[in-house]
């Protein structure tokens, strides 16, 4: 029977991935608001020797997360908390991003503190695209996206004003980077650590979207500005996640790691080129 618990929230590309990478020898708790996903998921890790189960989350509802947390605790220590759900800016409007993206990521942080065992580590997914838009936000305000109670995150003013799903994503994706940096300290009072990564241009079903939207053309020239040239896969990610999760990242608490290929260093490269 396996004593220790991973939570994975959002089984799209990505939860998938880090299920089959980081899964074997825990109990895995796969959570999705998807519930046909998770029975599909389910039947097919149990055929593959995982020990899973399943609950149905809505992340835009503290009393799902919570019940989330409760679920976990009650099967065992929490050792990992991986949470990659989200919605992109081609399949929603500016209200459920703000809802999921945002308000979501800060409630998991803030239930899944609650329950982290000692020595246990979560991870976030946020986004490269906080390094672009997102990066450019007031000392202010990012200081309120960063530590204001998640119950008041979209009383913030300037959320309110910013009506582009576009710009959304991209400051609730660097609001999802300072939330892990100011709920690294609360973690650590438990003996816990929690970190976010960045991915780039990923090949799951998101990011095949995203290619197919208005800013796919952009997004093509980042891959072929990068220094590796290519799409990002789900393993790319469910890598760097295994990493942040191990004891091999002990140290590591609070950071943000950026798996893009290389497409935002080609990004800031071109821009200062253009300066100089």
């Amino acid at each position: 029977m396996s004593s220790e618990v991973l939570v994975i929230i959002g089984m799209g590309g990505m939860g998938q991935a880090v299920l089959r990478r980081s899964g074997a020898g825990r109990k895995v708790l796969v959570a999705d608001f998807n519930e046909a996903l998770l029975e599909s998921t389910v039947a097919a890790a149990l055929g593959e020797g995982f020990d899973v189960v399943s609950q149905q989350v809505d992340v835009s509802s503290r009393q799902s997360v919570a019940a989330l947390a409760a679920t976990a605790r009650e099967l065992g220590a929490v050792t990992g908390v991986v949470h990659t759900a989200g919605l992109s800016p081609v399949q929603a409007p500016v209200e459920a991003i703000w809802k999921v993206d945002l308000f979501g990521v800060a409630v998991v942080l803030e239930e899944f503190e609650k329950v982290i065992a000692p020595g246990g580590a979560g991870v976030v997914i946020s986004s490269m695209s906080a390094y672009m838009a997102g990066g450019q936000m007031p000392a202010d305000v990012l200081a309120s996206l960063a530590t204001v109670p998640a119950d008041d995150l979209l009383l913030i003013p300037f959320v309110a004003g910013i009506d582009h799903p576009g710009h959304a994503y991209s400051v609730a994706k660097r609001a999802n980077q300072v939330r892990v940096q100011t709920a690294s300290l609360r973690w650590g009072a438990r003996g816990a650590r929690v970190n976010s990564i960045s991915p780039g241009v990923i090949s799951t079903p998101m990011g095949q979207q995203e290619l197919a939207g208005e800013s796919g053309s952009q997004m093509r020239a980042m891959i072929e500005a990068s220094g590796t040239k290519r799409l990002g896969t789900a393993f790319d990610i469910a890598n760097a996640t295994a990493f942040l999760l191990s004891q091999d990242a002990s140290f590591v608490t609070g950071a943000d790691l950026l798996v893009d290929g290389g497409a935002v260093a080609a990004v800031d490269t071109g821009q200062r080129s253009r300066t100089a």
